[in-house]
């Protein structure tokens, strides 16, 4: 049997286990039904024995054809807003890469600040940072836009795979890769699964977690993070080259092949701005994210930015739609049908003599984020895990704002330890710039530092603004 038919075979049968397990704790035999479904989807999208989205796909058609739910229920996450706020975001993120808009955001600021290495390492971070709030993939972000930015600097100095990877190659790739999960958990339209997070937070805590909140609670840290982590991974590789004074005119010969900004740069830009504004103004001008999203996409195909033909190639926010409305349904019927109810009244009952909140509180946020060694997909893993831990921390008395925001952002950063913990990983990993053991060593540090950071400096920066 192929490992593909065992891994399949393992999913149906766990499913089936549970299926036919005997109703608990009052739940109903449609809610057993609903947890074999949803734990053979979560097994299936770790295991990965299809695509993601053929996965939840035939869970959602489970699901319905079984009277598990009713239709109508089994196809309301495909209508859900949040669903199309990401659909929208990868159309940006594809105006991005078509117009080489981000790529010239890149080359200019590695020819204004990338004289030295660490330079360098910030003028690419700050690229990532610009171009976050519209790439709600880190696979299309630092994957399709500045993976070739980073490669061409990389072999420009000298530095290839193998014995000259230490030159200046190893630390531009890590930095990179650790730099775009920081800006994952920064905006809330920096990483697909985010917008699961805040449907989850809604649904299960009745806490509505906006554009211009999340970023605002993640500002702090956020921060903090982009300026110590290149630091940190500079002196972790450190690079024999420490200068680089040809980087700006690398970057001068880049932008001069790029030529002039075309006009679909000029569009995008033009309507990137106005989204942003919008979004970051919504909790006043009371405009839904969605709404205004959408109405980006809009403008991008009138200004002809992005054609039809474009908005219906985009595979990655297509397979989004799947996955991420057939995950809010599975998530929404588990709440419906009483099981989530039943999963924190025993948490409660079982934890409620544990003690301080604040050590339960950072036990479980070490628990969620050390956990997904063992998980290949940041949608896996806030499918999974999510809500049940939020269930924890707020059962030991941990705050609802603070507890689902928390988790939330470390939802992104839990990817920096390995070399498939997130869609961009195998990119730079397979670059082979750093060998297996440094990835993983150089990982668990900048976990840890990241960990130091956003619950020191972001437990202050919370307290100040509310949050507990």
């Amino acid at each position: 049997m192929s490992r593909r038919l065992f891994k399949l075979a393992l999913v149906i049968a766990i499913g089936a286990v549970l299926w036919a397990w005997p109703p608990v704790g009052g739940l109903t035999r449609a809610a057993m039904h609903l947890i074999g479904i949803f734990a053979a989807t979560i097994l299936g999208l770790i295991l990965q024995p299809l695509p993601q989205g053929a996965v939840v796909l035939a869970g959602v058609a489970v699901t319905a054809i079984t009277g598990t739910l009713p239709l109508a229920d089994a196809l309301k996450g495909f209508a859900d807003s949040t669903v199309w706020l990401i659909v929208s975001a990868f159309l940006f993120a594809r105006g991005f890469i078509k117009t080489g808009l981000g790529r010239r955001i890149a080359y200019n600021l590695v020819g204004l600040f990338g004289r030295s290495t660490l330079g360098l390492g910030y003028a690419i971070a700050m690229a990532d940072t610009l171009i976050a709030p519209a790439t709600p993939s880190n696979t299309a972000r630092a994957g399709g836009i500045l993976f070739p930015v980073v490669r061409s600097l990389a072999s420009s100095m000298g530095s290839e795979p193998g014995p000259t990877a230490g030159r200046i190659g190893s630390f531009l790739m890590f930095n990179e890769m650790q730099v775009t999960l920081i800006n994952g958990a920064f905006f809330l339209t920096g990483v697909a699964p985010n917008s699961l997070l805040i449907k989850l937070a809604k649904d299960n805590f009745g806490y509505t977690i906006t554009w211009l909140g999340w970023s605002w609670a993640a500002l702090l840290p956020a921060l903090v993070s982009l300026v110590v982590v290149p630091y940190v991974i500079y002196r972790l590789t450190n690079p024999q080259i420490k200068r680089t004074p040809d980087a700006p005119a690398i970057a001068r010969r880049e932008l001069a092949a790029l030529g002039p900004p075309a006009r679909g740069e000029m569009g995008l830009s033009v309507v990137f701005l106005a989204t942003l504004a919008l979004w970051a103004t919504g909790q006043w001008t009371g405009l839904n994210a969605t709404a205004v999203a959408l109405a980006g996409v809009a403008g991008l195909v009138l200004l002809n930015v992005l054609d039809w033909g474009d908005v219906l190639d985009e595979g990655g926010g297509w397979d989004a739609l799947i996955w991420f409305g057939g995950l809010v349904t599975l998530a929404g019927g588990l709440s419906q049908l009483g099981v989530m109810s039943l999963l924190a009244k025993t948490l409660r009952a079982g934890l409620g003599g544990l003690g301080s909140w604040v050590v339960g509180f950072i036990l479980v946020v070490v628990a969620y984020k050390y956990s997904h060694y063992f998980i290949a997909s940041m949608t896996a893993h806030a499918t999974a895990l999510y809500v049940p831990l939020c269930l924890v921390a707020v059962s030991l008395g941990a705050p609802i704002p603070l507890t689902v925001l928390v988790l939330a952002f470390m939802n992104s950063l839990n990817a920096a330890m390995t070399h498939y913990g997130t869609g961009s990983s195998p990119i730079y990993y397979g670059a082979g710039y750093l060998d297996l053991a440094t990835w993983w060593r150089n990982g668990l540090i900048v976990s840890l530092v990241n960990l130091v950071i956003w619950l020191l400096v972001g437990g202050v920066w919370w307290r100040f603004i509310g949050l507990w």
